[in-house]
């Protein structure tokens, strides 16, 4: 058997903040959205064919926050250009961890998920 990665799930209390996020800080598109009762599905990606696609769920009954635990688990990006990115994410004030030793730092994103951001040439 061999299987592929499709895509990872977050839920999400905003979804037009949240792809406004991800478009702005990582360059993320709109691939495709699905609509059900009571929730919106909404994929994105890096436009690249087939690839991975992050699924913001948007629960439309929900009003309050979800609890991310201890926020241990994580989403990586790699960029381009890392000093432009890190540029924009001081300048979007979205940086909640930098780790200049191992040459990485995280950004949070409007739900208060963290995402690790790396350049692609390490």
């Amino acid at each position: 058997m061999k299987s592929r990665f499709l895509h990872s799930n977050i839920n999400v209390l905003d979804p037009e903040k949240s792809v406004a996020f991800y478009k702005k800080a990582l360059g993320l598109e709109v691939a495709k959205i699905k609509e059900g009762d009571g929730f919106v599905l909404t994929y994105l990606g890096d436009g690249t064919p087939g690839g991975y696609l992050l699924e913001l769920t948007w629960l439309k009954d929900r009003t309050t926050p979800y609890d991310l635990g201890d926020n241990e688990s994580h989403i990586a990006f790699a960029v381009d250009d890392y000093a432009a990115a890190r540029r924009l994410h001081e300048e979007m004030g979205c940086i909640c961890y930098d780790n200049k030793e191992m040459g990485l730092y995280f950004i949070e994103d409007p739900d208060g998920y963290w995402l690790e951001v790396l350049p692609s040439k390490r």
